[in-house]
């Protein structure tokens, strides 16, 4: 499998890459393969961490979605708000946009304590006809960032390409930019057109960038609560008009860091909403990769264009995620937190110090210092729900990812602990972490703070 660009910067919905549109891609794969016109009951089980928080992150729906075929980065927010509506009085559903069986969520059963042996994040599929014959039964798993894998099948969500220069270590990134003295975004730009013509990379990253923007926007002009019940106010909207008073241009540099904070905080309170927005790589750590490119867009030095910012930030950002998900995990049902916002915040400190002129080693280091303190980060979110403590957390870390990239690029990219070294302690400290503070609301902040 090569993981790409397009693989860990997807545009979905909120509020769980794993837990939304991971388990809707998942329903939707079923019953692709299937024939819809012969099935008359569908059943579904999920385990572990979807089982868990699955009402909170919009699971439940998520997969009855999916099973009508909906694809997270085809269907809008005000369609599923018209779909939802219609399966709540009608008890029924179109499988695969088709034949109708009755199903609600009373039909998906929960095992929060039991976990199946490929992941965290288990779902189980059946399908029968009318006299209760099996016709098809599949596991698939929701391994992180939207990311499926279907049980006994290899994966298949990336495409498996031979690119120039393959990498899995920082180490042969590094080597590769050594040897063909190129930086981290032309390796990894290399490799994408060897799938794809150059032009269509650059306008594919130009469009991820439009989606976050507009995630933005429509955090800044959504008022009132977030949805759920825990009585969170956007902060969004009240943020924005009071910058903007302050500092029409957005560029006063005495802001920079009220201006990162506002973007994290309306991409995830767009995100906490069930929103439309780019999984970066995942969804509770979307708010990361687009506060640290506005910085860099708006802050940095002058005199490039939005492109000449937006491509090689992905790009090296790109390049640094392959690494999370080919050596560790970017699941926090898996590792925790330290994968989602840990990993955005590495990737992003790894863009910024790219395109700030950065070296490879450079580069390699912003990526280090910003892992590096984010080990050990769990993932308790209060009531399942994607908002506290992670709105603000993803402000945190993109300030994190700043700082990062600037201490980075005041050395010579020499260091004493490698980012493989980062990247394989982040592993083993998710490994040995307990399940609580992994996504299932069972621990930390989740059990501490009482749901009001």
């Amino acid at each position: 499998m090569t993981i790409g660009v397009f693989d860990l910067f997807r545009v979905g919905l909120g509020p769980s890459s794993s837990h939304t549109v991971g388990p809707m891609r998942a329903a939707s794969d079923f019953v692709s393969r299937l024939d819809a016109s012969a099935i008359a009951r569908v059943g579904v089980d999920l385990y572990g961490s979807l089982a868990a928080t699955g009402r909170g992150h919009g699971t439940f729906l998520a997969v009855l979605l999916g099973l009508e075929g909906c694809r997270p980065d085809r269907i809008l927010p005000d369609e599923v708000e018209a779909r939802a509506a219609a399966l709540h009085r009608s008890g029924r559903l179109r499988l695969g946009g088709a034949t109708e069986v009755v199903f609600g969520e009373d039909d998906i059963v929960l095992h929060p304590l039991t976990l199946l042996p490929g992941h965290s994040n288990g779902m189980r599929f059946r399908a029968e006809d009318a006299s209760g014959a099996l016709l098809d039964e599949a596991i698939y798993y929701s391994v992180g960032g939207g990311f499926i894998l279907r049980d006994g099948e290899a994966a298949t969500d990336a495409e498996d390409v031979a690119v120039p220069f393959p990498f899995e270590t920082a180490a042969e990134l590094l080597a590769h930019c050594a040897r063909e003295q190129l930086g981290i975004a032309d390796v990894m730009l290399h490799n994408e057109v060897a799938s794809r013509d150059e032009a269509t990379v650059r306008a594919g990253i130009l469009d991820i960038v439009d989606v976050m923007e507009a995630s933005v926007r429509s955090g800044a002009a959504r008022e009132g609560m977030l949805p759920g019940g825990l009585n969170v106010p956007r902060r969004a909207p009240q943020w924005h008009a009071r910058l903007v008073a302050q500092d029409p241009a957005g560029t006063d540099p005495s802001l920079w860091q009220e201006w990162v904070n506002f973007v994290a905080l309306a991409v995830n309170e767009e995100n906490a909403s069930g929103g439309r927005i780019v999984t970066a790589p995942t969804n509770g750590a979307a708010g990361i990769v687009p506060a640290v490119l506005h910085y860099a867009t708006h802050f940095a030095p002058a005199g490039r264009s939005r492109a000449e910012i937006a491509v090689p930030y992905f790009l090296t950002a790109a390049a640094i995620g392959v690494l999370y998900k080919a050596r560790a995990s970017i699941s926090g049902a898996e590792v925790g937190c330290q994968g989602e916002v840990g990993s955005a915040s590495s990737m992003a400190a790894a863009g910024l110090a790219e395109v700030l002129g950065g070296t490879p080693r450079q580069v390699e280091n912003a990526a280090e210092i910003a892992m590096e303190h984010n080990l050990g980060l769990t993932c308790d979110p209060i009531g399942g729900l994607v908002q506290i403590p992670c709105i603000e957390r993803n402000a945190i870390a993109a300030a994190k990812a700043i700082n990062a990239a600037k201490m980075a690029l005041w050395g010579d990219g020499s260091h004493k602990v490698s980012l493989d070294e980062v990247i394989l302690t982040m592993w083993e400290t998710g490994r040995d972490m307990s399940s609580k503070y992994k996504e299932t609301s069972l621990g930390g902040l989740a059990v501490s703070v009482v749901e009001c």
